[in-house]
């Protein structure tokens, strides 16, 4: 039970919202050490699991070497919004007369979710699709119907954006057989006995990411509802 101290160190981090990159680390140093005690154990055994923890950091690193390309596209995409990106696409949404931000967010939602079913995981992100783009062109369907918005509703479409891609991703990525997820989950199930095939488990993520989908959509229509209930006013006064 122990090796739960883990979490304990994670849900802390958060609460005192400390920098994620630094709860993990400790986290992942917390678990490593606790794994090693014994009553038995010794200062010599505590400084093996410390290596053998960071060991595993730099294996993972190592293995996930593509992640260099990430920087790229980071780049790329921070060039592109200098270029005027996100302008771009506020304006290209607000000549849309029947856009509002939760439909907007809902069209996303679905694409987002259906690519993810075909294994399409990294079509979306919030680095390459919501801050510049999605979210952009939410706010820029607000702006069009209300006009200047408020910080209040401007961060609440910026969480909502993020909302949309975490998840259809999340929902929709089990429905493809071939997903790390899908996986985990067989693997889990078999150490205690439990034998199950993942296309049984891809097929039963059908009907949780059905249910994902028709919640996400009411409250993606209670999001128009409640802009339109905060910023109608303000809209009227401003005319």
């Amino acid at each position: 039970m122990l090796v739960l101290l883990g979490i304990a160190v994670v849900v802390f981090g958060f609460i005192v919202r400390a920098n994620p990159l630094l709860v993990v680390m400790a986290a992942a140093l917390t678990t490593g050490l606790a794994a090693a005690w014994t009553p038995e154990a010794d200062l010599a055994a505590y400084y093996m699991a410390g290596r053998e923890t960071l060991a595993q950091f730099g294996k993972a690193f190592n293995d996930a070497r593509y992640i260099s390309l990430t920087w790229i596209l980071l780049a790329a995409i921070g060039l592109l919004e200098r270029a005027g990106l996100q302008e771009r696409a506020r304006i290209a949404i607000a000549k849309v007369e029947a856009a509002t931000v939760g439909r907007l967010l809902w069209v996303y939602f679905v694409i987002r979710q259906a690519s993810a079913a075909l294994g399409l995981t990294s079509l979306g992100g919030h680095a390459q699709m919501v801050r510049p783009l999605v979210a952009p062109m939410a706010e820029g369907a607000a702006e069009a119907r209300f006009g200047a918005l408020p910080d209040q509703q401007r961060f609440l479409i910026r969480s909502h954006a993020a909302a949309a891609d975490n998840i259809g991703l999340f929902f929709g990525e089990d429905i493809f057989i071939a997903i790390a997820s899908i996986l985990l989950i067989k693997g889990f199930l078999e150490t205690y006995g439990i034998i199950v095939e993942p296309l049984q488990l891809s097929i039963w993520a059908i009907p949780t990411a059905i249910a994902a989908l028709i919640i996400h959509s009411v409250r993606l229509w209670l999001l128009d509802r409640a802009l339109k209930r905060a910023l109608s006013g303000k809209a009227e006064a401003g005319a």
